[in-house]
């Protein structure tokens, strides 16, 4: 799929500790870059264990951090999965980018993604997408597990909608 942008300042908190700027490095203390290569693989580390937390699995499952930019290897079952995984990684608040390098075991087609607005609903989403608000369902379901709410959306969120059948 290649590189997908996010709203770097909205999403789920990976609740990290130790996010807030570092002091000044001390003679013998470490680097800033040692600082931010520390902070990148805690992040690494923390998007690994929140998606096993949502129930992916990912064959040889590859998280890198550089800054606010995630890229992701492995090969997922499917292209749903591999959506979703991309979602939820680039839906965490501090990320601005996720470089979806995946490979899917089974292919399907793609689904498009939609950056919700203000006011949006996933019925005046689904009518967008669907011409038909009642089918919002389909757009809540190819969003689970990050969804646990039809009504809790949010500006900058980025949703899954997948093709009409």
């Amino acid at each position: 799929m290649g590189l997908i942008s996010f709203l770097k300042t909205v999403g789920r908190k990976l609740h990290l500790g130790g996010d807030e700027p570092a002091a000044a490095p001390t003679p013998q203390g470490p680097t800033p870059e040692q600082i931010k290569d520390l902070h990148d693989r805690r992040r690494a580390a923390a998007v690994v264990k929140l998606i096993q937390e949502m129930g992916f699995t990912v064959d040889d499952l590859g998280v890198r951090v550089d800054g606010d930019n995630v890229t992701l290897t492995g090969t997922a079952k499917t292209q749903e999965e591999r959506e979703k995984i991309v979602l939820l990684v680039g839906n965490v608040e501090g990320t601005a980018a996720v470089d979806d390098q995946l490979t899917v075991a089974e292919v399907a087609p793609e689904a498009q993604y939609y950056e919700v607005q203000k006011g949006d609903t996933l019925w005046k989403i689904a009518t967008h997408f669907y011409g038909n608000g009642s089918k919002y369902p389909v757009i809540f379901e190819a969003n689970k597990p990050m969804l646990k709410d039809a009504d809790e959306i949010y500006p900058g969120q980025k949703l899954r909608i997948p093709p009409q059948s």
